[in-house]
């Protein structure tokens, strides 16, 4: 049984606001998470013995003045800001920065969490709307049969006169709750995984009306969106391998169908991935000179910027070679080296890294299309050797590379597992084997998440 105070309804109010312990919380983890000490929090709700703490519990915040209900944390979605959730909580932005000392806008990026005081009325608030350009709150309060004096206290403007065109906001209504930072015609926006990761692809969905255009960017790259058919829009992009982790923000910008325009700011949170280092590789001196290897590098990423709009692949993609894709994936024993492992050549500091995943095979061996899509290259190069790239649509392309034969030719359309060719031992090599890679939105990542997982 817990220790300390327990706040009921028939209790006098609190001075301060309650929080509710979670399980695995201690004491000193929620002194910390308010800036409170130990003996402060012990104090203020009669605590003995703060080993015993029990979830569910209600503890009282000292040093909180001012701030009252029960204190929740909530996981911060896209399409939210510091804004948009002031006003779906109906707490003032100040208080949300000092519940969380909060000092910049950096600390709100997708998958944080946030410390909420609960408000009685919140939920009635679910409605988003945005301001036309040219349109007065005036107006926009007869459209919507309201108040605009409502509106006003509701969204914490400091009058009529100061909502501006693209602002969203929150009035009362029975719609289902969406990004706050988004109007009523977005009902969700997701970004898969929450927190991107090295070397990952990065899938954005964004639930939303007929008839609407989205675009964006991410870390340099351009987000391109397409309707699946199924009332999303999906846009996916690869994450650098070697990318610095840390925070960096993503811009979307949406166009609804009677061509009202608005955009939001997000910060996303990059995580490392802890990518093995290779033994030290000793090639042709040639194969690693910046003369040969810069333009081919230019060569290949051109042909993989291209976006077609139409999604040529369904499903998981299937091992490109004969070896059994299950085998495979439960003993390891079928790659030579995986993606993302650390590269260092002829003595050279380890600041390059493994762009594919590289098949065992001997020379001859079959090689087969990945996934349905048209090829945009076959032809030899230095580093590369023999090499194939398929397109496979909305950003999507497979390569296969150090091939002793190609079988098709750029332009044709081929299905999931139709031959294309035969394994070799050309361009930088140390054996014959296939290198195959997955590049999305430019960026190569791990085919063997391709292999295990169907994206979007």
């Amino acid at each position: 049984m817990f220790p300390g105070k327990v706040v009921t309804a028939q209790d006098q109010q609190p001075d301060g606001p309650v929080y509710v312990v979670q399980d695995g919380d201690s004491l000193w983890d929620i002194a910390l998470r308010f800036g409170v000490s130990m003996d402060d929090l012990e104090q203020a709700n009669g605590i003995t013995n703060p080993n015993q703490l029990s979830a569910g519990a209600k503890l009282v915040i000292p040093g909180l003045e001012g701030i009252h209900g029960e204190l929740t944390t909530e996981t911060i979605s896209l399409g939210e800001t510091l804004r948009s959730l002031s006003r779906k909580y109906q707490v003032s932005t100040e208080t949300l920065v000092r519940l969380n000392h909060l000092t910049s806008p950096v600390e709100l990026y997708a998958g944080s969490s946030l410390i909420i005081p609960e408000q009685n009325d919140s939920s009635l608030y679910t409605h988003r709307v945005a301001v036309s350009p040219g349109q007065s709150l005036l107006e926009l309060s007869v459209l919507q049969n309201t108040d605009p004096w409502k509106i006003v206290s509701t969204n914490a403007l400091s009058g009529t006169w100061s909502a501006v065109p693209g602002d969203v906001l929150r009035l009362q209504g029975d719609q289902p709750d969406g990004p706050g930072a988004l109007p009523g015609s977005v009902s969700s926006v997701e970004i898969t995984p929450n927190y991107l990761k090295q070397g990952k692809a990065a899938v954005f969905r964004i639930a939303a009306a007929d008839g609407m255009e989205f675009s964006g960017s991410l870390m340099g790259h351009d987000l391109h969106f397409f309707p699946d058919g199924q009332g999303d829009y999906i846009a996916m992009q690869g994450i650098y391998a070697m990318a610095d982790p840390g925070i960096y923000p993503v811009d979307i910008k949406g166009t609804s169908a009677n061509g009202n325009s608005f955009s939001f700011s997000q910060m996303v949170n990059v995580q490392a991935v802890n990518y093995p280092y290779d033994a030290p590789i000793t090639v042709d001196p040639t194969t690693i000179d910046p003369a040969v290897t810069k333009p081919e590098d230019a060569q290949w990423f051109a042909l993989a910027a291209p976006v077609t709009p139409q999604r040529m692949w369904s499903g998981i993609f299937q091992m490109p070679t004969p070896l059994p894709v299950k085998y495979c994936l439960e003993t390891n024993d079928c790659w030579a080296s995986r993606f993302g492992n650390r590269r260092s050549y002829n003595g050279s500091p380890y600041n390059a890294f493994h762009t594919g995943l590289d098949i065992g095979g001997k020379i001859g061996t079959e090689i087969y299309a990945a996934a349905a899509g048209v090829v945009v290259f076959t032809g030899p190069l230095t580093v590369r050797g023999n090499a194939t790239m398929i397109d496979h649509g909305w950003g999507v392309y497979s390569a296969y590379m150090h091939q002793s034969k190609i079988l098709v030719h750029p332009g044709e359309h081929v299905e999931a597992g139709q031959l294309i060719g035969l394994i070799g031992n050309t361009g930088r090599v140390e054996g014959p084997h296939l290198h195959w890679e997955i590049l999305v939105g430019g960026v190569q990542v791990d085919p063997l998440d391709w292999l295990q997982e169907e994206f979007p």
